[in-house]
């Protein structure tokens, strides 16, 4: 076993990975760091991160501070005596924390940098239709996503993957980079790279503004909007039903170039196809949710719904 003792920073499914390889090419965890549980769901029930639930089965030990410059924080991770601290899918670190131990702190993140810098990168890559993402392992510094490259991985983007997909091909391929990444801090053989100063494309937060449909973008900017949000969480639009307004959320869709004389956002529909006119050409709606209804396929929606004349998306 390795004599590095590394601390861990994750909450969600995707930092599990990276925790996991570690464990599995024996670094010694000296402790994890994660979200504190939060309520959830209408039970408002508390909810322990996916990074936690998989410490509590490995037996590590767990830290989940509100408030990462407390006095008494700082000096449990002073008493933990890491030599390298591991962030992935955390939060932003003040320097007392990420400047603590003697190999430093590095991070991994799900997109290549300097590109899709921010909260979201994952879905930002496919929303713009990117044809390749990947990781990079970088040293934190004071600026969010901006230290230096350790590593980087690129992997390509199929045009059927959703964020779903790709979150999953990278969460793989990064916790293989995390070991990776080690290994070479380890036997101090890294060459770090500093980054780019560059017009980089940015990766804002997800909110619902920049979540929903504009009917009147291209068939492939609003096919890459609805896979780049799914499964979550998920591109939205307002269906108009005989001066009824519902409002849908939409997860899989299908594109059909072809030239018409729709207005955009028109419906056009039998009792087994839910057809969308864009600017050049139509999208075939497969899964959806109506608001107050669960996700249903399509056919679904169709058995049960009566669509009316003039009925559209807006």
């Amino acid at each position: 076993m390795s004599k590095l003792r590394i601390l861990f920073m994750g909450t969600p499914e995707f930092a599990v990975a990276s925790l996991d390889a570690l464990l599995k090419a024996n670094y010694t965890i000296a402790g994890v760091i994660t979200a504190p549980d939060r309520p959830a769901g209408r039970g408002r029930k508390l909810r322990q991160s996916a990074v936690k639930e998989y410490a509590l089965q490995h037996h590590l030990n767990i830290l989940q501070p509100t408030n990462l410059k407390a006095p008494d924080f700082l000096e449990t991770l002073k008493e933990l005596n890491a030599d390298l601290q591991i962030v992935v899918a955390f939060r932003m670190l003040p320097k007392q924390v990420w400047s603590m131990p003697a190999y430093g702190t590095f991070n991994l993140h799900a997109s290549l940098l300097p590109d899709y810098r921010g909260a979201a990168p994952i879905n930002w890559a496919i929303i713009n239709g990117e044809k390749k993402s990947g990781v990079t392992t970088f040293f934190i510094n004071e600026k969010i996503d901006t230290g230096a490259i350790i590593l980087q991985e690129e992997i390509e983007i199929p045009d059927t993957f959703n964020a779903g997909d790709l979150h999953d091909q990278l969460m793989e391929t990064g916790s293989k980079l995390v070991t990776k990444t080690v290994a070479l801090i380890e036997n101090k053989k890294i060459q770090i790279k500093e980054q780019e100063l560059k017009e980089e494309k940015p990766a804002p937060k997800l909110n619902k503004e920049n979540c929903k449909i504009n009917w009147n973008d291209s068939l492939n900017r609003i096919y890459n909007h609805i896979r780049g949000l799914s499964p979550y969480p998920a591109a939205w639009t307002t269906f108009n039903n005989k001066d009824k307004n519902i409002e849908v959320k939409i997860y899989k869709a299908e594109k059909i170039e072809e030239a018409h004389n729709y207005l955009p956002g028109t419906i056009i529909s039998n009792k087994k196809q839910l057809k969308i006119a864009v600017i050049n050409g139509f999208l075939i709606i497969l899964e959806l949710k109506l608001a107050g209804k669960r996700k249903m396929d399509v056919v679904s929606l169709l058995n049960g719904m009566t669509i009316f004349e003039n009925a559209k998306m807006v």
